[in-house]
């Protein structure tokens, strides 16, 4: 009996886990799960005294750039249309295609390009602070 018992403790257990508190005819797909940046810096969340959460969807033409920047916080980028390359100041290059998502580098310089023919899409998600710049420009690296 306890064996049975704890059968059916394993199933409904089971059953529970597979179920989610969505309409099962939506398709839920993971876009990124991570605790690192694109260069494996740990994520941390800031404490700032008025979080703010920004969400951007950002066009780059084809042949320009964001120019060099850096943030104090998480971003997290998802490249919606096109193809991004990204230029590091420890001169690091990483390629990011449509339908891929990466967690921006925190108080490291970079810019995105887009080397490609048509425009790239991005959508674009700060973890900021209410009032304070999503991102700081800095000195083109040469």
């Amino acid at each position: 009996m306890r064996t049975l018992l704890l059968s059916f403790l394993m199933l409904v257990v089971l059953l529970l886990k597979g179920q989610t508190p969505y309409n099962s005819d939506l398709v839920i797909e993971q876009i990124l799960k991570t605790d690192t940046t694109s260069l494996g810096q740990k994520i941390n969340y800031p404490s700032f005294l008025q979080n703010e959460v920004t969400m951007l969807k950002i066009t780059i033409p084809p042949g320009k750039t964001t120019g060099w920047h850096e943030h104090g916080f998480p971003v997290f980028a998802y490249v919606m249309k096109g193809t991004l390359t990204v230029e590091f100041e420890n001169n690091k290059i990483m390629t990011f295609h449509e339908n891929s998502s990466f967690a921006e580098v925190v108080n490291i310089a970079h810019k995105g390009v887009n080397l490609e023919k048509v425009d790239l899409v991005l959508l674009a998600i700060y973890l900021g602070e209410k009032g304070k710049a999503l991102s700081v420009k800095r000195e083109d690296k040469k």
